[in-house]
């Protein structure tokens, strides 16, 4: 559940010198909330991110933290309130992964830096939230990416902020990381309750992983919402000018162009059996037509972004004779069959057919592993 407003954006315009990228921005950042924004290359994710948190001045409108102006703060208490991760790669010569951290506390110690009993609690304890301990001796340069983005985020959470900005936190990490540093990330949000606003250009994460998604493209900010309202239709496919291949926005996956041309494989798939085949026949160019399948069948969704053709049952119903005969027609035409489902039961028991007719006419092939 989200709270107070901590940061709030209203009319502004942001850009590089007297030139704007992107205009009439009204952004709210909560308590207890990650905000997301997605949208292609240079639309100007990054140029927000970075406006809010003073690097840029604005071109226009206002930027208040909890109603007050950000532009008449003091740096060191803009420090104590918002703290930010940004893309680039951070290089501080002969630091530990612990003095990394330590710098976190600057805003709160005097002119030498020399960090009290509470600073290094605080220390102590964002390492921890992070899972760093044991590399906190180890040198900064010579840890993993992985391993890097926690440090930093550590060293953000060090200053203590209502507000933490990232841009791309996720880029360069790979799968297992990528998943454990939302997962911190998500924990600080509603154990902290502080606000979040990051970029992501890995939709899957944006939409299982975030609150609120604000769209960028072509100056303006083109839509807000929760990911349940921007992850549907066709606002991602429009956001991304997407003309090849497809975007499922209810599984948040994305496949190649599909092979239109008269199908010359027929798969007998289903229950997800046959997507790994789907993905194969189309990285080799080859069109294909599968079914039967109930409209609400795992295969389906692939099927649908990659067939040819696909002939489709009604859900929760056995697969009728007509719809098995209007499959098996297809695949007379074809020059090939692949079986990937291992038994018919009552549901897909007309399908057997299909399977049948393939064995006798020597068109079935085993599927390679």
């Amino acid at each position: 559940m989200t709270g107070e407003i901590i940061l709030s954006a209203e009319q502004l315009t942001v850009g590089y010198g007297k030139t704007p990228v992107v205009g009439e921005i009204s952004l709210h950042a909560d308590a207890g909330e990650i905000l997301c924004l997605i949208g292609p290359n240079g639309a100007g994710k990054s140029t927000i991110l970075k406006t809010l948190i003073r690097q840029l001045k604005p071109l226009g409108g206002v930027i208040l933290m909890e109603d007050a102006p950000i532009a008449d703060m003091k740096e060191r208490d803009l420090a104590k309130k918002s703290a930010a991760v940004l893309t680039g790669r951070v290089d501080p010569e002969l630091m530990t992964c612990e003095e990394v951290v330590e710098t976190g506390r600057y805003a709160y110690t005097g002119m030498l830096g020399i960090l009290s009993a509470h600073d290094r609690e605080t220390v102590d304890e964002a390492i921890r939230t992070v899972g760093i301990e044991e590399i906190r001796e180890r040198d900064f340069n010579r840890i993993s990416d992985g391993q890097r983005q926690r440090v930093l985020l550590a060293r953000a959470l060090c200053q203590e902020p209502q507000l933490l900005v990232m841009d791309e936190p996720t880029s360069f990490l790979d799968i297992r990381n990528k998943l454990e540093f939302m997962g911190i990330l998500r924990r600080l949000v509603r154990e902290k309750q502080i606000a979040v606003i990051l970029s992501l250009h890995e939709l899957e994460l944006a939409q299982k992983f975030t609150d609120r998604i604000a769209c960028v493209k072509d100056g303006v900010i083109a839509e807000v919402g929760s990911p349940e309202e921007i992850f549907t239709g066709q606002t991602i496919r429009t956001l991304y000018n997407v003309e090849h291949g497809s975007y499922d926005s209810l599984y948040g996956t994305v496949e190649g162009e599909r092979n239109d041309a008269p199908p010359r494989v027929f798969v007998v798939g289903g229950g997800g059996s046959g997507i790994p085949v789907y993905r194969k026949l189309q990285r080799e160019g080859i069109p294909f037509a599968t079914g039967v399948l109930p409209e609400n069948d795992l295969d389906l969704p692939v099927a649908g972004a990659l067939a040819s053709v696909v002939i489709t049952g009604p859900a929760y119903e056995p697969v009728s004779a007509e719809r098995a005969d209007e499959a098996l027609e297809v695949l007379k035409r074809c020059e090939k069959a692949v079986c990937t489902v291992k038994s018919f039961g009552s549901v897909n028991r007309e399908n057997r057919r299909l399977l049948d007719y393939a064995a006798e006419h020597g068109l079935l092939e085993n599927v390679k592993k």
